[in-house]
């Protein structure tokens, strides 16, 4: 027990020669360039506003379907996100003729593009749409992979885990603010369009977004490539898996995203209770989440602050007791624009718990299986948001909009116990300090 408990301890501090590596990759360079790869690969990201506003308006405008049809419908093109750990694992131990993530992104985006573009020109159907989405996201997930991968490198060799979550989250969450206002405009324009013209536009606009991806993987700091390609794993694809099994620390971070993302409340059944319930446009919808969204970044921005001068244990205990209440006022409103005033106020409330969470991710992650990692971290929250988009769905279909919000409550206060769980070196400290032994 005491040599696994050293080796796990020498995994998540870094030698030397890391440390003097990383800090060559954390300039204002770099840090601007892993800040475009997630806006760009959010803002086109198959599964984010821009594209998925339109499509679920589709579905159910266009399609007739039901809160738990359309549910079921982001349950199977959410497959590739399910399974994200995998294409972590293949970024981790797989370098493309030789120039790893510059290859990948260069490949992958341009893929994503190609299948864009065959979107945009094919009939729109349950299955072309079905299909369509489910290919891209496969692709897209590939450049997701290196984004993580290289922002976790980064920000945990260089001792700035909360700093990064807080960086990448932001840069993360403002595509989706734009997103879900244009996905939603879009929608609600081009509702009395032609459906080839709606999903052309739709599709095209999400297909430039990836060409600019791939532009900037091409053009991004040798500085940044080589940092992440030291820490790229060489050991044997069975010993790389026995190591991730072994590795404690990432399993209490996985059971709190799960049920952290649970939310039966969120996603399909709001976008029904706002339209039916509290008579809101596809416009409104859009609006909601773009505010939901927008209200996170103040908090990251003062959790920047805070992670530099409070220990995550302060920082991640307050921010999920805060987060437990974190729905509740959508039982008080009566009206779109009430809600849309009272997503402020969710997101605020949930901003610190978001970023403390993916602050622990970053250092709970097994040296060399980064994005394995982060890519797992990902795929569990779609494993839980799309169980409990289903979950809810069925709910509400049968009692209305109130037991799914007492559900999500009750599952962010699940979340309390199980920090207890988290190894305590990995709370210990705050940006800047090297993680340590608990004394």
């Amino acid at each position: 027990m005491a040599e696994t408990r050293q080796l796990e301890i020498a995994e998540l501090s870094p030698t030397p020669e890391a440390v003097d590596a990383s800090s060559e990759a954390t300039g204002v360079q770099a840090y601007l360039f892993i800040a475009a790869l997630f806006f760009l690969t959010n803002f086109a990201a198959p599964n984010l506003g821009l594209v998925d506003i339109p499509v679920s308006f589709f579905l159910k405008n266009r399609l007739h379907l039901s809160a738990n049809g359309t549910a079921v419908f982001h349950l199977i093109v959410a497959i590739p996100l399910i399974l994200g750990f995998v294409f972590g694992f293949v970024r981790d131990r797989w370098s493309p003729v030789g120039h790893g993530d510059r290859a990948h992104l260069l490949i992958f985006s341009l893929a994503t593009t190609a299948i864009y573009i065959a979107m945009g020109f094919a009939q729109p159907s349950y299955a072309t749409l079905a299909l369509g989405v489910f290919v891209a996201t496969s692709t897209y997930q590939m450049t997701s992979s290196v984004a993580n991968g290289v922002s976790t490198v980064v920000g945990r060799d260089a001792n700035q885990a909360g700093g990064m979550a807080a960086a990448t989250l932001i840069a993360a969450y403002l595509p989706q603010v734009l997103g879900f206002f244009v996905g939603g405009v879009l929608s609600q324009a081009l509702e009395a369009q032609n459906a080839v013209i709606a999903a052309r536009v739709v599709y095209l606009c999400a297909g430039l977004m990836m060409v600019l991806l791939a532009i900037v993987g091409f053009l991004g700091p040798a500085s940044v490539y080589a940092a992440a390609e030291r820490a790229r794993t060489r050991q044997h694809l069975v010993a790389d898996l026995k190591r991730l099994v072994r590795h404690w620390p990432i399993y209490p971070v996985l059971f709190v995203q799960a049920l952290w993302q649970f939310s039966p409340a969120t996603a399909t059944v709001l976008q029904y209770h706002l339209a039916n319930s509290l008579h809101g446009t596809d416009a409104q919808w859009g609006e909601w989440n773009a505010v939901f969204i927008g209200a996170f970044i103040p908090g990251l921005a003062i959790y920047s602050w805070a992670c530099r001068r409070v220990q995550l244990r302060w920082l991640i205990w307050g921010a999920f007791g805060l987060a437990v209440l974190q729905m509740t006022p959508l039982l008080l409103v009566r009206t779109a624009n009430q809600a849309i005033a009272a997503a402020a106020a969710l997101g605020v409330m949930g901003a610190f718990a978001q970023a403390a969470l993916v602050d622990l991710c970053i250092r709970s992650a097994p040296k060399g299986l980064e994005s394995t990692m982060m890519m797992a971290f990902l795929a569990t929250y779609w494993i839980s948001f799309r169980s409990g988009d289903l979950a809810g769905t069925w709910m509400y279909d049968r009692w209305g909009f109130v037991p799914p919000v007492l559900a999500t409550t009750l599952t962010i206060a699940l979340c309390l116990p199980v920090l207890l769980l988290v190894p305590s070196r990995l709370l210990l400290t705050r940006d800047g300090e090297p993680i340590r032994q608990q004394t």
